[in-house]
């Protein structure tokens, strides 16, 4: 047995960073998602179910949780038109407030630590069967001298898929801190693409798995 030790070199953690953005909207190849500035992670349920009996609790779960997010960024992949609402007719016309198609995401977070900043490692997160609300739009003059890019919102709600053995989840999360390299590489050429694949979103049985290979 050994005493807690506190602050060891190497293990003050942190993470940091939002970056590698992939869009994959429905029956198309991912894409970039160039213009991402953040992604606030929320959920929604979770709530504390207590049992009593006999006037006395005896027992306390959690209700099944939503995964929520908010998207920002100053400007989304053309392929991501369809799950906003907007379809093209042609020669550039669009249309607006039309039915949105759900889609899959993945950003990178950064770990970084106290002895090798943040190149420590990232996680990957994956998300499946999103929907995209927008948020208001507003279009304001240029001043003279300034110029300010408009940022953009979208609300996030997900349609969890089943995984085997858990509860069903809309947000995988891939640590490289514990992940094989090997592993690593053949899950991001199936993300990022490769030479021979197009970029493309695994279901959540398909990187189970590959992890548990």
């Amino acid at each position: 047995m050994a005493r807690l030790v506190w602050d060891a070199s190497g293990e003050r953690f942190y993470e940091i960073g939002v970056d590698r953005g992939v869009l994959y909207a429905p029956g198309q190849p991912g894409v970039p998602w160039i213009g991402l500035t953040s992604v606030s992670e929320s959920s929604d349920g979770g709530e504390a179910r207590p049992y009593y009996f006999d006037g006395q609790k005896y027992l306390n779960l959690s209700a099944a949780e939503e995964f929520q997010a908010t998207i920002e960024a100053f400007s989304s992949p053309p392929e991501f038109a369809v799950c906003e609402g907007m379809a093209q007719i042609q020669n550039g016309l669009f249309v607006t407030q039309q039915p949105r198609k759900s889609f899959g995401l993945c950003y990178r977070t950064l770990i970084g630590n106290d002895t090798e900043g943040d190149a420590k490692g990232y996680k990957i997160h994956v998300v499946y069967n999103a929907l995209a609300a927008p948020a208001a739009k507003t279009r304001s003059t240029m001043s003279s001298g300034s110029v300010e890019p408009s940022k953009f919102s979208w609300a996030l709600t997900t349609l969890a898929p089943p995984l085997a053995g858990k509860r069903p989840t809309a947000h995988l999360v891939i640590d490289t801190r514990y992940t094989p390299e090997a592993l690593l590489a053949s899950v991001e050429d199936i993300l990022y693409g490769s030479a021979a694949l197009s970029a493309s979103l695994p279901t959540p049985q398909e990187l189970y798995a590959l992890f548990t290979a």
